[in-house]
């Protein structure tokens, strides 16, 4: 197991290492980009010397960008519909208009939530919900135009300006949207958000994590991600770990999302998330990554993406909380006092005070954070300039500066 304390006054001894692996670690501590099969090389550091210093050059490269604060976005989460044409062979999210415990929420209920949302010191709302459920399902179709809309991304938009409203930052995470959805929704947005996930096309395959779900196809996620970058959207990402990517394409994923950040400078927040097994899935028996193996996968990522702000999900590692601070994050992503995390309902969010606790026995500071990170708000053509009034007021009310 590497030390989990906290050294940042020099670089990691990496003389005992084999040669390629320690001219990557180098190479990341001189502010170069690492090659494909550097990131790949890195991932595939087993011993326990080569782990140890891995995560060491990951933490002194995240204390040289981002300094001793770690943050999080308190939240209300708003499932605004369950229903998907997706079938992920790991989700229990997802339903069809069937199933028990389909729903889709009403605006009273959005605006409900949301104020106690507010009531609890809330600053975001998170939007979140199946693909496209209106392409596939006649019944939500009809739902929709009770509601008055013909559209998901319509009646987002409406979501969003309810959380306004009330006083919350939306951002969204909607799925697959085009880029004229996804320039709707900016001016209601804060941010935004699609976890990439892996782009692994093999995973497409029968019999592979995304058969069945169409809108996982790499491809279409590249699209929008690069098309989100266009509009000039501060956007979330992320990995999902241990869905049966090997660890090369775990390093395509990682890269791609580093060169999509080069070219359009978006990419606010990127998340490490680890597979999560869960009853009645087809994917109910597979292992779930070790802790380790998140440890090292999340260090490779400070070290690809370096400058970028960098989340692991602390509900789905409760028990690796110093060990993910150790490895290089400085985001702990949303939290919310009011809402479970529908997507992963058996893992609770720990309590901020605990977790405020951990980050000081670490030797870092536990600050909550806008759903826009700081270095966004001043770069022109980022925040609709309609949202500002909302983000500075909110900023004073709960006194946060990013």
């Amino acid at each position: 197991m590497p030390t989990l304390s906290r050294e940042s006054s020099a670089p990691p001894k990496l003389g005992n290492l084999r040669p390629a692996l320690a001219t990557a670690l180098e190479r990341s501590l001189e502010g170069r980009h690492l090659s494909l099969d550097q990131v790949a090389l890195l991932l595939d550091a087993a011993s326990g010397e080569e782990t140890a210093a891995l995560l060491a050059t990951a933490g002194l490269l995240r204390d040289r960008l981002k300094g001793s604060t770690v943050t999080y976005s308190p939240k209300v989460f708003l499932p605004v519909t369950n229903l998907c044409r997706d079938y992920c062979s790991y989700c229990t999210f997802r339903k069809d208009p069937n199933d028990p415990g389909a729903w889709t929420m009403t605006p009273d209920e959005i605006r409900s939530w949301s104020e106690r949302g507010r009531d609890a010191g809330c600053i975001e709302a998170l939007m979140c919900l199946g693909d496209k459920p209106e392409l596939v399902f006649r019944s939500y179709r009809e739902t929709l135009r009770t509601l008055g809309h013909e559209t998901t991304i319509e009646y987002v938009a409406r979501a969003c300006s309810i959380a306004l409203e009330v006083g919350l930052l939306p951002h969204t995470n909607a799925g697959l949207m085009t880029k004229s959805e996804m320039a709707t929704l900016k001016p209601l947005n804060a941010s935004m958000g699609l976890m990439l996930e892996t782009t692994s096309a093999r995973l497409r395959q029968r019999g592979e994590a995304h058969h069945n779900a169409p809108d996982k196809e790499p491809s279409l996620r590249l699209q929008m991600l690069r098309e989100a970058g266009e509009l000039q959207i501060p956007f979330t990402t992320g990995i999902l770990v241990g869905i049966g990517e090997t660890l090369r394409e775990r390093a395509e994923t990682l890269t791609a999302i580093r060169d999509l950040h080069d070219e359009y400078g978006h990419l606010q927040e990127v998340i490490v998330q680890n597979f999560r097994a869960k009853p009645r899935t087809r994917m109910a028996a597979e292992a779930e990554p070790e802790s380790l193996e998140m440890a090292r996968t999340v260090a490779v990522a400070r070290l690809t993406l370096r400058e970028m702000n960098l989340q692991a999900p602390p509900n789905l590692s409760p028990y690796d909380l110093r060990l993910l601070l150790a490895a290089g994050i400085n985001d702990w992503g949303g939290i919310s006092p009011v809402t479970s995390d529908y997507v992963n309902p058996e893992a609770r969010w720990p309590q901020v005070t605990i977790l405020a606790e951990t980050c000081t026995a670490a030797g870092f500071d536990l600050r909550p954070r806008l759903p826009i990170y700081r270095e966004y708000l001043t770069r022109p053509g980022f925040l609709d300039a309609g949202l500002r009034p909302a983000v500075e007021t909110l900023a004073a009310q709960r006194g946060v500066t990013s």
